[in-house]
């Protein structure tokens, strides 16, 4: 037998409300009669999986707690159950079950209130499950015309996440169809609409052959942005944020990515970003409305870390400072190691999104063994892309360092350039892609004896997923990912070159070496102390594995790593320190929570490891 079914219904439609009273009520003091206890009761005998559908959805268990039924009401009430447990099953890609109810009274009549109760038992035999046959998509509109979208096409057709031979259910139905269409309407096709689609059961073959038609309807080129809500920032500056072109083919991520930078720019409190497609196909306007931020903020943050325990923040911002029209960001955090103050002030961007910066920074800090108080200025432009930050500037540092033995000072000054690509597949839950920063800056100490140096640092990230080529096109894969880390950084000088110690490096921590601690990995000198060098190696591997329940995937990770860093004034005197855990991570809606226990092979101690947020 065949049957076609465009939505199969998850539940009959019931219009009784029952309102019910918990018992911890009857043991409160009232002058109400406690209500009597449910009519009757529903046994649910069938696999675990299926018994626990029908516990969730089935609508006969809705009406147990009426105390006035009958046994007419109640036959009709078992007979209504039966179709919609055979509806339900439906709903899992059971098309011919056996299902067989029946009643026993344990004692009374069931009209008489107060009474013993009726029992409905709900046999199952789901039978043999529907599995997907055949699967043919189709394309209407310009998609299904234009000889160069065969690509679009096919990576459509290979996105389809039911595949034949899988169990057929509603719930994986409705989400294949709409994982189609919001394929299709990401790019180029924003009116695109699923036309047809039809699910034909063959409950004889125990086969679902599938049929969807995708209309794309035409191609849209973005227009112009119409911009509202602006005051105290002209058009431009939104403009030159956002960063759309009027003439390129719609893309939904590039608006979003849009909308994402203008509201992440400090100037808006929200931004809503579309397309307005009933007008002009080859030049759509680009609606963008803004919501301004206040003029100033004034915002206390308290938080706390294991690399620095208990925090402590105030921050102002004033986002057009008065004459030179740029934003002021201003600072003041203390937590158990660094007591620091500082401002930033940003430049609107230009026509390139370049913008000046120049910020100031004084800090009092514990680094490795050594109390250091240091003092930065910096002044430069800086660029940020969609996936590459570059920026160049001055900087200068001052640094007071204190130890067992007094107190030396060193200063210098120097001209940098940073550029950081960005290539993850989503952020901040990466599953694959990668990452590269790198520094490179040259100055001279200043004082009596000025001697010229060369720093330079490197970081990367590489995130693989494990998911075999079958799993490629599911929207979350089980398998999990590896993740590899290396940072290298050198200071090259003179050996007896005065350099302040904030240009040197101290490794260890949260997100460097876990099972020691902050900046706690440096060299050694004759006294036992730590101090940062010139010279920084550190690499990590990381196995991420999703946590499941009852066989679905979780917001949570379980992790295994091996962490290694070292820190000496010379090559060859580089000696890793190793750390290795275990943890997990939760996707909390501000980026990972990562917890994680890691024991130092070097310090011989087990340490707790708390960070949250992703950072590269």
């Amino acid at each position: 037998m065949i049957r076609t079914i465009h939505k199969l219904a998850l539940l009959p439609v019931c219009f009784v409300w029952v309102i019910a009273f918990s018992g911890s009520l009857q043991a409160q003091p009232s002058t109400l009669q406690a209500p009597a206890g449910p009519s009757f009761e529903v046994e649910i005998r069938a696999p675990q999986e299926i018994q626990a559908y029908l516990q969730s959805h089935l609508e006969l268990l809705r009406y147990r707690e009426l105390n006035d039924l009958d046994a007419s009401e109640l036959e009709r009430l078992m007979e209504a159950a039966e179709r919609n447990t055979r509806d339900l099953l439906g709903t899992l890609g059971y098309f011919s079950p056996d299902i067989k109810l029946s009643r026993r009274q344990t004692g009374g009549e069931i009209s008489s209130v107060n009474k013993a109760r009726q029992v409905v038992s709900i046999d199952v035999a789901p039978g043999e499950p529907t599995r997907i046959g055949a699967v043919n998509l189709a394309f209407a509109g310009q998609l299904g015309t234009d000889e160069s979208a065969v690509a679009r096409r096919n990576a459509i057709r290979a996105s389809w996440p039911l595949r034949p031979g899988m169990i057929f259910t509603q719930a994986g139905w409705d989400h294949a169809k709409t994982q189609s269409q919001q394929m299709l309407t990401g790019q180029r096709y924003p009116a695109g609409q699923i036309v047809d689609s039809r699910a034909e059961i063959d409950t004889d073959g125990h086969l679902a052959s599938l049929n969807v038609t995708l209309d794309s309807g035409p191609a849209y080129r973005l227009g112009s942005l119409q911009i509202s809500g602006t005051e105290r920032f002209n058009a431009a500056t939104v403009e030159r944020v956002a960063r759309l072109t009027p003439g390129a083919d719609y893309d939904r991520a590039r608006l979003q990515e849009a909308q994402q930078r203008l509201v992440d720019s400090g100037y808006f409190d929200s931004v809503f970003v579309s397309l307005d497609t009933a007008g002009n196909v080859d030049a759509a306007p680009v609606l963008i409305q803004v919501r301004e931020a206040k003029r100033k903020k004034l915002v206390l943050g308290i938080g706390a870390s294991t690399d620095s325990g208990p925090r402590l923040s105030l921050e102002h911002t004033d986002h057009q400072v008065p004459v030179i029209g740029w934003r002021a960001v201003s600072k003041i955090s203390i937590d158990r190691d660094t007591k620091s103050a500082g401002t930033e002030l940003t430049a609107p961007p230009d026509q390139g999104n370049w913008r000046w910066v120049t910020s100031a920074l004084l800090k009092k800090e514990t680094s490795g063994s050594f109390d250091v108080i240091s003092q930065r200025l910096r002044a430069g432009r800086t660029q940020e892309g969609d996936r590459i930050d570059r920026n160049y500037y001055l900087q200068y540092d001052r640094a007071r360092t204190t130890g067992a033995n007094g107190a030396t000072v060193a200063d210098s000054i120097s001209a940098n350039y940073a550029w950081t690509q960005r290539n993850f597949d989503s952020l901040p839950f990466p599953s694959s892609g990668y990452g590269l920063g790198v520094e490179l800056g040259g100055g001279t100490t200043l004082g009596n004896n000025r001697e010229p140096y060369f720093r330079t640092q490197a970081r990367w990230l590489g995130v693989w997923s494990l998911a075999s080529q079958q799993e490629s096109y599911l929207p979350s894969s089980r398998s999990g990912r590896i993740a590899v880390r290396v940072e290298g950084g050198a200071l090259l000088a003179r050996s007896g070159a005065s350099l302040p110690s904030t240009q040197q490096f101290l490794t260890g921590g949260d997100t460097t070496v876990r099972g020691y601690g902050f900046e706690s990995i440096g060299t050694t000198l004759p006294g036992g102390q730590i101090a940062a060098g010139r010279y920084l190696a550190v690499g990590s591997v990381e196995w991420q594995r999703p946590i499941t329940s009852n066989d679905k995937l979780t917001d949570w990770e379980g992790v295994l790593f091996v962490d290694a860093g070292a820190v000496a004034d010379k090559p060859s005197e580089l000696k890793a320190k190793v750390g290795v855990g275990a943890g997990v991570r939760w996707k909390s809606p501000v980026g990972p929570l990562q917890i994680d226990l890691a024991y130092g092979l070097a310090a011989k101690q087990l340490r707790l490891h708390l960070n949250v947020g992703f950072t590269f």
